[in-house]
């Protein structure tokens, strides 16, 4: 099973912390949030991994290999110009799709329909992996996301089965509804997806574009985009410096 960790974003919630390194490359307690990632994510048996780079890509390309990878093998999509959620996956389309199996067992059958975890760099949790990704390899979804019961200026909608129906955007009081439905939970996105890699030819996007509105076009289409409830586990958002104080708290506190 492969990963992607989205760590090309600006930071600029996060200055002054950024104004002399990348988002990925700010820590906490010591640990940069890549590494923590990262780490979290070689925890849970993944060993290869994708990263998008762009505000001072060369600084992370740097750092991961001073490293050893941790450990890993780490490839990285650069990004000349920012290409927003959606289309730093597409681009990275040729890493996630190709067979998830290195074995050099010239009889091991081919992993190209495994699906894969896409990560914000800055969201720290306990989220169970396991379980998110059993749960959507049961359900056959096509994407599968991570969302809590929280405050949030922007939700997405889901029905009685968890399907995707629509978001919520709080400040700019806009609310679209894709699948109508009687009833609708409000939930908070956690920036954690289990993505199947069929995903790719329905991207029909191209440069900049992001990963939610296309959610909704493809739940339109009928596509199963699940939510996966995460309530009882730990998270955070690291993207303002405020956050990153708390965390750190936290992780004192053995809360994470």
């Amino acid at each position: 099973m492969k990963a992607m960790v989205l760590a090309a974003g600006l930071g600029t919630r996060l200055r002054p912390l950024t104004n002399d390194r990348p988002k990925a490359l700010v820590e906490v307690c010591g640990r940069s949030l890549l590494e923590i990632t990262l780490t979290r994510l070689r925890d849970f048996g993944i060993q290869d991994v994708i990263i998008n780079v762009h505000h001072y890509a060369d600084m992370v390309m740097a750092r991961v290999k001073a490293a050893g990878n941790f450990g890993m093998h780490i490839e990285f999509s650069r990004e000349g110009v920012l290409l927003d959620t959606g289309g730093g996956l597409k681009k990275a389309a040729w890493f996630l799709s190709e067979s998830g199996d290195r074995s050099d067992d010239p009889g091991a059958s081919a992993a190209t329909e495994d699906p894969f975890i896409l990560h914000n760099v800055d969201v720290i949790s306990t989220i169970d992996l396991q379980r998110m990704v059993e749960t959507h390899k049961k359900s056959g979804a096509l994407a599968t996301l991570a969302v809590q019961e929280r405050k949030t200026s922007r939700y997405l909608l889901f029905n009685d089965q968890l399907e995707l129906c629509g978001r919520r955007l709080v400040k700019e009081e806009q609310t679209e509804i894709v699948r109508p439905s009687q009833n609708i939970a409000e939930l908070a996105f956690a920036g954690i997806h289990v993505i199947s890699p069929r995903i790719f030819p329905l991207l029909t996007g191209d440069g900049i574009f992001s990963i939610i509105p296309a959610y909704l076009r493809l739940a339109v289409q009928g596509e199963k985009i699940q939510a996966f409830r995460a309530d009882q586990y730990y998270w955070r958002d690291l993207g303002k410096p405020e956050n990153i104080r708390q965390a750190e708290e936290d992780i004192k506190a053995k809360m994470v």
